[in-house]
């Protein structure tokens, strides 16, 4: 059974060391693996995450949020170089809680949209590489995966699909950079969805399970069966993470154009999406007591 969990930008933002004890709380709600979304390394800290989740039994992930001063693919080799040094907090956090995997769209900033020449694009996709590949090397000696994520056209010019996550991979070189893929995003870009997951196979390293309006799962129109079918197909047994936001948490409700509310509180929609979720990966698997 896959651990099943939720992401910290449900009820706060920034996620700071005073909300460590989200992790209890997510467990109480039912959740398997807690996500941390960072945004201010300065106020997070892997000793008070530890110390809160003390005698809880609950996993973690690290997901980053790359801003225009964290631009892996900038043509300022500042901006790349605080990109680079982000991504290694990012790591230390990761491997000081035991958490598998880093995520996020951490090859460029997110909302970049231009329009470039070839010769341009390869350019941004050629530091995006080697600045990828230096972090991964880092996050290698210390056991830390890195999940790549294609974000839809609306939030970035660079990587939109599986299929373009997978090359960057491949030009990166090291084994422990993979892909997250994330429904949402998925159900705008991709021409299957399940038809992505099996592409990415065994290098896909986390999932965002998210609805197609990023509100509860179930009560939009992804095609839950077939995704979590292509997972069981491919083996996935990673972890998989409810990413969604809150309106009152207004500086990334604004990041993610979220104008409206959505259908449940974070509670509500913490307990809800995990029962579905959970229920929807047991579905997926066929009974083993069944020859």
């Amino acid at each position: 059974m896959n651990p099943i969990g939720v992401c910290t930008w449900l009820w706060v933002s920034p996620f700071t060391d005073e909300d460590a004890t989200l992790a209890g709380h997510a467990k109480e709600l039912g959740a398997d693996v807690l996500e941390l979304c960072i945004e201010d390394t300065s106020r997070v800290t892997g000793d008070a995450v530890r110390a809160a989740a003390e005698g809880v039994d609950i996993a973690f992930s690290v997901c980053g949020a790359f801003g225009p001063e964290r631009d892996l693919s900038h043509e300022d080799p500042r901006y790349r170089r605080l990109g680079i040094d982000y991504l290694e907090f990012l790591v230390d956090l990761a491997a000081a809680i035991g958490a598998p995997n880093v995520v996020g769209p951490m090859y460029s900033a997110v909302g970049k949209a231009r329009m470039l020449t070839a010769d341009e694009r390869e350019q941004q996709r050629v530091w995006a590489i080697e600045s990828l590949r230096e972090a991964a090397e880092y996050a290698g000696e210390r056991g830390v995966r890195l999940a790549v994520e294609p974000l839809n056209r609306f939030e970035t010019d660079l990587v939109n699909t599986a299929e373009q996550a997978l090359e960057l991979c491949d030009r990166i070189g090291r084994d422990n950079v993979g892909l997250l893929l994330d429904t949402f995003h998925m159900n705008i870009e991709e021409k299957s969805v399940a038809g992505a997951i099996r592409l990415a196979g065994d290098r896909l390293f986390h999932v965002h399970s998210c609805e197609n309006d990023r509100g509860t799962p179930g009560t939009g129109h992804v095609a839950w069966p077939e995704v979590f079918r292509a997972l069981h197909d491919i083996g996935y047994e990673g972890q998989l993470v409810m990413e969604s936001f809150t309106p009152a948490v207004q500086e990334i409700a604004k990041a993610v154009s979220m104008w409206r509310p959505l259908d449940a509180t974070g509670d509500e929609f913490a307990r809800k999406g995990l029962g579905f979720v959970r229920a929807g990966v047991r579905a997926a698997a066929p009974d083993p007591a069944v020859s």
